[in-house]
């Protein structure tokens, strides 16, 4: 049996490029947390309530739109 190894390693460039993509996934996705619960905070009490939402959940809400649960 033949075995073969390659082994990459990451350089510098690949780990900014990483290091890039995570910081762009996170701004993303603060950016839907954040409209979320302006939006979330700009209904009524009462349209919060026909949608099963009380006013000291929106937060854990968008935190899950955004980052998932």
């Amino acid at each position: 049996m033949a075995y073969v190894n390659v082994r990459t390693t990451a350089t510098l460039r690949d780990r900014f490029t990483a290091l890039l993509a995570t910081v762009q996934d996170y701004r993303a996705r603060n950016t839907v947390y954040r409209q979320t619960v302006r939006e979330l905070n700009m209904l009524t009490d009462r349209e919060l309530g026909d949608l099963g939402i009380n006013r000291l959940s929106i937060e854990r809400i968008a935190h899950d739109a955004a980052f998932g649960k």
